[in-house]
């Protein structure tokens, strides 16, 4: 028997359908461990040693792949063709050594770019060793992402309570937002204006834009008011022209390569509204099958790569269904090679690709997301083996009689359509595509202006970065891999250091914060051509040119020491060079020209930036006496607005005020006052500056009945909860994407998201998943299970819970180890001793008449004691636990 393992259940089902009975494909669900979330799982006074965890949820799944691979002639690690692929099969081997499962079986690594029948026997063929070289890439990576947040993290946290690191590459991610920000802020508008007319020479009017005044050529400024436009214009319309020059130039535009995955991303953002990460979830699925007619078929190639080249037979197939379609005019003479231009370009792979042109996505039904997407693909790489666009440029210049003004018409004429005919690339900005078809005219000929016209303008800032842009220029500048950055751009939303407005990034306050901190005292950590560097660096590693502990002694020798140096720096001084760094944002310049940094509250204090408990703010020098204090960026006139309660109208159902006021734990909204109020925090994504009435009543009036479930009449009920939004039915929970679903979700999807909550075997807040059934206690016969908690592992026999040790894999726990664990737990207090329930029959000794009330209360004492005994661990658990907060890249 042959035994394969991929990452993924889509992909198993596909594969094993492919290889047939002598083989057995399963899946590890991804990375099957990782480094604890704890200080101390990389040692860098240990060269670099790292400590893994074997995730709570793949512990089940490993254990079934060891019980696969002991019988198996053949383990063929068949993961992902790229990075983390590589380090995903190493992993898995890691495991099953450890276990003893591997003994004689031959163990063999195999890749393929796509997942069809011919792609996949073929790579059964070219077996191969794992790629260490990878292996080490991707483990320097981590320990680098891991180091620099269990350093960095717990600086800022002492420095500025409330921020934390981005992560090493998010943090320059988020940098470029925040200097394109400064850009704009920075910004000075400045006016111009243009003059065109309509003229004609004898055939149909064209339009022609002044180029020439006053006998000098212009430049963009020079008509910089009305006046000077008004004049330009009455120029226009006081001479005589003719035409001086027609020029005709033929040119040529060429197709663009097949999509890598970050050219992927651009277009489907541009083209389709898609973020990263919901074009990689599509990506990802069109990679690993789709059902066509019954059979589960990988429709396109792999969807990370750097790589713009693609198969010879994809090119011939292209060739071929391009003549079919459209004509043998729009094949080529030759087939069209692309090469990689990317900074910093990772494992050579193909482009991303339909895995048969034959598939048109006209003749596949496949679900809105994927089809659009798919349609994408096979667009694009038709196009880009089709025959260039033929065009040709015209232009027209005029000159007045005295040679003192000038005009120039300009246009374009697509003589051949070639590859347009299926595909253009978008642009983020404005296209700036010259004009349409000019009318024939002759040099010499008179011309006369029928109309003319002045038109004001003025420049404008850069534009914030789309998801688009910003991954282009992230990756001009190198700065991470294709495969992370829908990732990046996720974890930078998620901690709310950017917003999204109009599907542009807009840095929020607290992200401005960590950038500012981070360029005043670790600049060289978030520099560009830094960050490049260390990819370059990762890149060599790779290719077996750098030994990957040395790349991480020579960083984090430095690193290190910055740390240090900055460790030692006092909060206030920290303080102030972040007042200097943030100044015109947090302390804009005032209208009458008083000092933006005076407190209006008692006129003799100076505004800093101030430090909480739940983050940073503007507070006076003079506290406690004034204890004037604001949001970062905000004006004195909206704190005063703010400061204090706000009330947003009344309940018209019970005539109460509904206020919205600022809580320790943030806002929230009160229904009327008294001793106990109604309550409810807004939820995330809820600022103050939008809240009103409705929105006031919406959130009081929580939770809402959606509906009674059809299978048993009970109801379900929507509300926002401690964990975020839900729908709850019969002790089941299931999450809903954002708040503002809760007061719209209907019954036919509240039921769906139920149904599969409970088909995830996680129905309700009830037991946690069972990892293994260990068999019954030897003391009372009672059962003891292997659990997922949400913080890890754990042993549970009755009341008592223990922790499965750090490293200790639950799957391969005996019933004796776990026996030793829950009385080494009871000894400490925890949970119930089965000792105590031997005392019982002792005190039913005594005769029933004599059994007394102090008898009785003496009997319950012992109970009464063994409550504070069994919560206090639980709560050194939590907050021990509370550190396994997410902190880095990937």
């Amino acid at each position: 028997m042959n035994l394969v393992v991929v990452e993924s259940p889509a992909k198993a089902k596909t594969i094993n359908k492919y290889l047939g009975s002598g083989y057995t494909v399963l899946a590890s669900y991804g990375h099957v461990r990782d480094l604890p979330a704890k200080d101390g799982s990389v040692k860098p006074d240990e060269d670099f040693a790292m400590l893994w965890d074997v995730d709570a949820k793949a512990a089940k799944r490993l254990s079934d792949i060891a019980e696969a691979a002991k019988g198996a002639e053949r383990i063929i690690l068949a993961t992902d063709p790229d990075r983390e692929g590589e380090a995903i099969s190493w992993h898995v081997l890691e495991v099953l050594q450890k276990k003893r499962a591997v003994k004689g079986a031959e163990v063999q690594r195999v890749v393929f770019n796509a997942i069809t029948k011919s792609a996949v026997t073929e790579a059964m063929k070219h077996p191969r060793d794992i790629d260490m070289e990878l292996v080490e890439a991707y483990l320097a990576r981590r320990a680098l992402d891991y180091l620099v947040g269990f350093t960095l993290s717990p600086v800022l946290w002492r420095k500025l309570p409330g921020s934390r690191s981005a992560g090493r590459v998010q943090s320059v991610a988020l940098r470029l937002i925040v200097d394109r920000e400064l850009e704009i802020e920075r910004f000075k508008t400045q006016e111009y204006w243009s003059v065109e007319a309509d003229v004609s020479s004898g055939g149909d009017p064209f339009i022609a834009r002044m180029v020439k005044h006053e006998g000098k050529r212009l430049t963009k400024f020079d008509l910089g008011n009305e006046p000077a436009a008004m004049a330009a214009k009455a120029a226009v319309e006081g001479a005589t022209f003719k035409i001086s020059a027609v020029e005709k130039k033929p040119g040529k535009r060429s197709p663009a390569p097949p999509f890598t995955t970050s050219t992927l991303q651009q277009e489907a953002a541009r083209k389709l509204g898609f973020s990263a990460q919901r074009t990689m979830q599509a990506a990802q699925k069109l990679y690993e099958g789709v059902d066509i007619g019954g059979e589960t078929v990988g429709l396109i190639t792999y969807m990370r790569t750097d790589g713009v080249q693609a198969a010879p037979e994809a090119i011939d197939e292209a060739r071929q269904v391009i003549g079919g379609l459209y004509g043998k005019t729009y094949v080529p003479d030759a087939p069209r090679i692309y090469k990689t231009k990317a900074k910093n370009a990772q494992e050579a792979h193909e482009a991303i690709r339909p895995t048969s042109l034959a598939r048109n996505p006209g003749s596949l039904r496949l679900e809105s997301d994927l089809g659009r997407l798919y349609e994408l693909i096979w667009k694009r790489m038709i196009a880009s083996q089709m025959e260039s666009a033929r065009i040709e440029r015209t232009s027209i210049d005029l000159d007045s009689a005295d040679g003192k003004t000038g005009l120039r018409a300009t246009g374009q004429v697509v003589l051949f359509d070639g590859y347009l005919a299926v595909y253009e690339e978008g642009r983020d900005d404005a296209d700036d595509e010259e004009g349409g078809r000019l009318p024939q005219v002759k040099e010499g000929a008179d011309a006369r202006v029928i109309g003319s016209r002045a038109e004001q303008h003025f420049t404008e800032p850069p534009p914030r970065y789309s998801e688009a842009s910003l991954v282009k220029k992230m990756e001009e500048l190198g700065i991470g891999r294709p495969s992370t950055y829908a990732s990046i751009l996720t974890v930078l939303r998620d901690r709310a250091y950017v917003r999204m407005d109009k599907n542009r990034f807009v840095p929020e306050d607290k992200g401005r914060l960590v950038t500012a901190f981070l360029e005043q005292f670790f600049r060289r950590y978030v520099e560009y051509d830094f960050t490049a560097a260390l990819e370059e660096k990762l890149d060599l590693v790779s290719a077996g040119e750098l030994d990957w502990k040395a790349l991480l002694r020579e960083f984090w020798d430095q690193f290190h020491a910055s740390v240090g140096e900055i460790a030692e720096l006092r909060v206030t001084n920290v303080l102030e060079a972040l007042n200097e760094a943030l100044g015109p944002h947090i302390f804009p310049d005032k209208e009458d020209g008083s000092d933006p940094r005076g407190c209006p509250t008692c006129g003799a204090g100076r505004l800093s930036l101030k430090t909480g408990k739940f983050g940073a703010f503007i507070g006076c020098s003079n506290y406690p006496e004034c204890r004037y204090t604001r949001p970062l960026a905000q004006s004195d006139d909206d704190a005063e607005a703010q400061n204090g309660d706000r009330e947003l109208g009344v309940d018209p159902e019970t005539g109460e005020t509904v206020f919205l006021k600022a809580g320790r734990f943030g806002p929230y909204v009160q229904l009327g006052e008294g001793d106990k109020p109604k309550r409810s925090s807004l939820p995330k994504g809820w600022t103050p500056a939008i809240m009103d009435l409705e929105k006031g009543l919406r959130l009081l009036r929580l939770p809402r009945e959606v509906g009674k479930h059809p299978e048993d009449g009970q109801p379900i009920t929507a509300g926002i909860g401690r964990f975020g939004p839900f729908v709850l039915h019969a002790g089941t929970y299931a999450n809903l994407p954002n708040a503002d679903e809760v007061f719209e979700v209907g019954l036919n999807r509240a039921v769906t998201l139920l149904a599969e909550k409970r088909a995830g075997g996680r129905g309700g807040r009830g037991e946690a998943a069972a990892l293994k059934d260990l068999g019954a206690h030897p003391t009372d016969g009672a059962p003891v299970k292997v659990l997922s908690g949400r913080y890890g592992p754990y042993i549970k026999h009755g009341s008592t819970n223990a922790n499965v040790p750090r490293g200790t894999d639950p799957a391969a726990l005996t019933l004796e180890e776990a026996v030793k664990l829950l009385a080494e737990r009871e000894a400490k207090g925890g949970g119930k001793k089965p000792a105590k329930k031997a005392a019982k029959p002792k005190a039913e000794k005594a005769p029933a008449a004599k059994k007394t009330t102090a008898k009785k209360a003496a009997e319950k004492k012992p109970a009464a004691k063994k409550a504070p005994a069994k919560k206090a661990p639980a709560k050194a658990k939590a907050a021990a636990d509370d550190s396994s907060a997410p902190w880095d890249d990937e």
